[in-house]
C-alpha cells in the first residue's frame, strides 16, 4: 500500500477528500492545501486520470527529522532512487516549506539533487541529467519546522492542464479551481447553466466534461508512466474503462456569453479543439442584458477583480447595474460570483446566502451565492 499526497487549490480540500474516497483512496485525510490518501498503484493512476480538483498527486517516499541541510542530504542519499526511475530519465527537485528555519531553500534543492545523483553514481556508475523545465521525473521536498518529506511526482504537468484549452484571455481560471466552484454551486447535468462572463470558457468546458462523465485526464500523459513501477496493463484497463463510460455527445442547456468578442472566439475555439463544438451556445453579449431562457437554473461568473488602478472605480459603478439586472431578469435562479473583490454583495445590493473562502493562487477570494427568489428581491 503506497501513501500519497494530493495538492489542490486552498478551499477545495474537503471536496478533494470526498473525490479521492470515491476514486478508491483509503485513509483519506484533508489538510490545508490538499489531502493524504493511501492505495495501490491503480488508485494512483485513477486519481491522476479522474480527479477534477487535484493539482498533482505526489507519492510519499520517506519522512525524517532534520536540523541542518546535511540531515536532509543523508535522508535523500539513503533512498533507492534507481529502483524508482531509470538513469536515462531527466529529473528536477522542487522544494517547498512552512516555518522552515534554514536560510536557503535553493541550497536544500541543490543538496537533494546531489544526494540523488550520488546514489545513482554509487549504484550504477552514472547519474541522471537535470532538466528544470519539462523533466521526466520530479522529486518534491517538503519541509516543516523540523521534518523533511520526500515525494515523487506521479502527475508531471499540473492536472489542471486537461490537454485541450488552446486559446485563453487575460488571467484565465485554472481548470481544477473552476471544477471545484462548479461543484460548490450544486449544479447537476440537465440543470440549465449560464456563465455570462465566460472568458475563455473554463466553467463551460468543465461542465461539459461532468455532463459527459468524461475523465479530465483522458487527453494527456502522466509522470507515473515513466516510473519503474509502472504497470502498463493496469493503466490500459483503467483508461479503457474511463473511455467506455463517456456518454454520447448531445446538445446541452449550457450557455456562455462575454462582452469581449476575443473571449467569445477563444471559447469557441477551445470547445472546437476539445470536440465539444456544437454542444452548447456561446454568444457575444453584455452581462447586464443577458436573460435566462428558463425559470430556474445556475448562473456562475468570475467577474474582473479590479486589480489595476482605475478599475476599482469602474467596478463600483458596474456593481449596482449588475444588481438591477439580476433583480430584473434572474428571479428563480441561483447566482454565484467568484471574486477577490469583497465589496461585490454590498455594491450589488443583494445579500449572499453563502460566502465561501477560496484562493486563486495566492489571492484570497470568495464564492458568493445569491439566491434570486421569485417575487422578493428586497435587500436582506
Amino acid at each position: 500500500m503506497n501513501k500519497y499526497f494530493a495538492i489542490c487549490p486552498r478551499g477545495l480540500e474537503t471536496l478533494l477528500a470526498e473525490e479521492l474516497t470515491a476514486i478508491g483512496g483509503e485513509e483519506v485525510q484533508a489538510i490545508a492545501g490538499g489531502a493524504f490518501f493511501s492505495g495501490d498503484w491503480t488508485v494512483c493512476y485513477r486519481a491522476n486520470l479522474e480527479s477534477r480538483l487535484a493539482t498533482r498527486i505526489l507519492w510519499h517516499i520517506v519522512k525524517g527529522p532534520y536540523a541542518k541541510e546535511d540531515d536532509i542530504y543523508r535522508l535523500a542519499v539513503r533512498q533507492l532512487w534507481p529502483n524508482h526511475f531509470a538513469v536515462s530519465s531527466t529529473m528536477r527537485v522542487v522544494t517547498t516549506a512552512i516555518k522552515c528555519p534554514l536560510k536557503s531553500l535553493d541550497y536544500v534543492t541543490l543538496r537533494v539533487k546531489d544526494a540523488v545523483c550520488d546514489r545513482f553514481r554509487e549504484d550504477l556508475g552514472e547519474r541522471p541529467n537535470i532538466e528544470t523545465r519539462n523533466p521526466d521525473v520530479s522529486i518534491h521536498v517538503f519541509l516543516t519546522e523540523n521534518e523533511c518529506t520526500l515525494y515523487l511526482d506521479t502527475s508531471g504537468q499540473p492536472l489542471w492542464q486537461r490537454g485541450f484549452r488552446k486559446a485563453s484571455v487575460d488571467a484565465p481560471l485554472k481548470e481544477n479551481l473552476a471544477a471545484g466552484i462548479l461543484k460548490m454551486t450544486g449544479w447537476q447535468p440537465g440543470t440549465p447553466l449560464v456563465d455570462p462572463m465566460c472568458g475563455s470558457g473554463t466553467f463551460l468546458l468543465e461542465a461539459i466534461q461532468v455532463a459527459l462523465d468524461r475523465a479530465p485526464g483522458l487527453d494527456r500523459t502522466f509522470s507515473f508512466e515513466r516510473l519503474r513501477h509502472f504497470q502498463a496493463l493496469d493503466w490500459a484497463n483503467i483508461r479503457s474503462a474511463a473511455e467506455a463510460r463517456v456518454k454520447p455527445a448531445e446538445r446541452m442547456d449550457i450557455r456562455g456569453y462575454d462582452i469581449d468578442e476575443r473571449a467569445v472566439r477563444a471559447t469557441r475555439r477551445n470547445l472546437q479543439e476539445a470536440g465539444f463544438g456544437n454542444l452548447i451556445t456561446v454568444d457575444c453579449a453584455d452581462v447586464l442584458e443577458v436573460q435566462p431562457l428558463t425559470e430556474h437554473g445556475i448562473m456562475v461568473a468570475n467577474p474582473p477583480y479590479g486589480e489595476r488602478i482605475g478599475e476599482q472605480e469602474e467596478l463600483a459603478a458596474f456593481y449596482p447595474q449588475l444588481g438591477t439586472a439580476l433583480k430584473r431578469y434572474w428571479a428563480g435562479w441561483n447566482c454565484f460570483f467568484f471574486t477577490a473583490d469583497l465589496r461585490l454583495p454590498k455594491l450589488v445590493g443583494l445579500k449572499p446566502s453563502r460566502k465561501t473562502p477560496l484562493f486563486n493562487g495566492p489571492l484570497e477570494c470568495r464564492l458568493f451565492e445569491i439566491r434570486m427568489v421569485s417575487g422578493s428581491n428586497r435587500k436582506g
